[in-house]
């Protein structure tokens, strides 16, 4: 989740949320945009200033963010900053506990201010994002909801896709990569683009981990949906080492419902969908995901 979103923000949906969710005049809603409390206010300005902080600084801040939504008074606004929040709280490693603060608050605002279904009937934007926090990092929450289960049926159907998913895309030297013709390889395909402060983050861990394991047999397929001319330089310039893909059409992202990036999945020899991370990833948190492949 997180996430940069392909068209927006979290903190860009928490401002729409405020406006759609809260009981605000419409006339007022367009003419001063959300209205906060001060406290709100306050922790709003925190979450804008999430990325600029070192790791371990931003892990401490975002479970005290957390704490301190749940203890707001009652205010429709705590969802959109909930959810503002859990959008941020994935970009790397921060801890399980700070993850299960942030899931519980989400949830407990989701409890208090439910949001209908959209029109199409599909789970709205916050059930989703809680579900992305239940099903790939493995926190719990209790929440008796239709809209959250069937958020976690959508995730479990998108699941059930990329395990089937296959494509053939060129990299920038015009060689075609297929998942089927990889099967006895593990496999780690990347969504990313230049423009993603977090992809750019990704590629040094991802080009130490190919050079490492490229010898047992391991492929690392970065796919971005931008233009040859874009992404070429700034591979080179990168140094990126692992075959990079281009998806002009976005029809492989479609087909592995990526709606924010990075997103990452690995693949087994087999050709099993063995785990996936929803957002940013450290060395250490890609070991783990390559060991479940049989990556040492």
């Amino acid at each position: 989740m997180p996430r940069i979103a392909i068209f927006k923000t979290g903190l860009e949906w928490a401002l729409a949320a405020a406006l759609a969710f809260t009981a605000l005049s419409c006339a007022g809603a367009q003419n001063r945009g959300p209205v906060l409390s001060k406290q709100e206010t306050a922790i709003l300005q925190q979450i804008k200033g999430l990325r600029s902080l070192p790791d371990d600084v931003r892990a401490q801040t975002t479970k005290s963010l957390a704490l301190q939504i749940r203890q707001l008074r009652d205010s429709a606004n705590t969802l959109a900053l909930a959810n503002s929040l859990a959008e941020l709280s994935t970009e790397g490693d921060f801890g399980h506990d700070t993850l299960q603060e942030v899931a519980t608050t989400l949830a407990d605002a989701l409890q208090k201010h439910p949001v209908p279904a959209a029109k199409d009937g599909r789970p709205q934007e916050p059930y989703i994002e809680l579900a992305h926090l239940v099903r790939y990092e493995h926190v719990s929450v209790a929440l008796d909801d239709p809209q959250f289960s069937a958020a976690m049926s959508v995730l479990k159907d998108a699941d059930a896709r990329r395990q089937n998913a296959d494509f053939a895309l060129k990299d920038l030297n015009g060689k075609t990569w297929s998942l089927q013709q990889l099967r006895g390889k593990v496999v780690l395909v990347n969504f990313w683009a230049t423009w993603c402060p977090p992809c750019r983050k990704e590629i040094p861990t991802l080009n130490g981990l190919y050079k490492r394991f490229e010898d047992q047999g391991f492929v690392v397929l970065g796919i971005s949906d931008e233009s040859a001319g874009k992404v070429k330089p700034f591979a080179a310039q990168e140094k990126i080492s692992y075959p990079v893909l281009l998806d002009p059409g976005r029809k492989v992202n479609a087909m592995f419902d990526v709606d924010g990036i990075p997103k990452t999945f690995v693949y087994d020899r087999s050709g099993k969908l063995i785990t996936e991370s929803i957002d940013m990833r450290t060395e250490k948190q890609f070991l783990a995901m390559l060991a479940q492949a049989g990556l040492q």
